[in-house]
């Protein structure tokens, strides 16, 4: 059983963050005469059928790649930093791998936010399909 409070509060943060991550960007539609005539489920099926068919066609809809290149890059950055401190202080190694694993977190946050940007050429695709079928994307939330 968890009863530290802390423990429970970083429990907590981390779903909180893994549910923002994780979630992903859709088109938002301009309401034009088209939107009001086949009204937002039928908007919402078009979308979804865009999506698939982007999918379909070899596109992602995410950037996963990010995720990791954000996480390596930041645990490099935070190697040196750690070292460089390490170096100045008197154990350059202990300095390194502390610095590597702060980077490494930092990074994969920031790779974590990032990653819910559609891929370009997946964004390009779904929103060229909505525009084809009459409706006018105007941005992505």
């Amino acid at each position: 059983m968890i009863s530290c409070p802390k423990t429970l509060k970083v429990i907590a943060l981390s779903c909180l963050l893994l549910l923002v991550a994780c979630s992903q960007k859709r088109p938002v539609l301009y309401p034009n005469y088209h939107l009001q005539q086949v009204g937002d489920e039928t908007a919402q099926t078009e979308i979804d059928e865009c999506i698939r068919l982007a999918k379909e066609y070899g596109t992602s809809s995410n950037s996963s790649g990010k995720v990791a290149k954000s996480t390596a890059g930041g645990g490099a950055v935070g190697a040196a930093g750690g070292a460089a401190s390490g170096a100045v202080f008197g154990s350059v190694g202990r300095g390194a791998a502390a610095g590597a694993a702060g980077g490494a977190a930092v990074g994969c946050l920031h790779g974590l936010f990032r990653s819910r940007e559609p891929d370009p050429v997946h964004r390009q695709f779904v929103e060229r399909c909505l525009r084809d079928k009459g409706y006018e994307p105007i941005g992505w939330k």
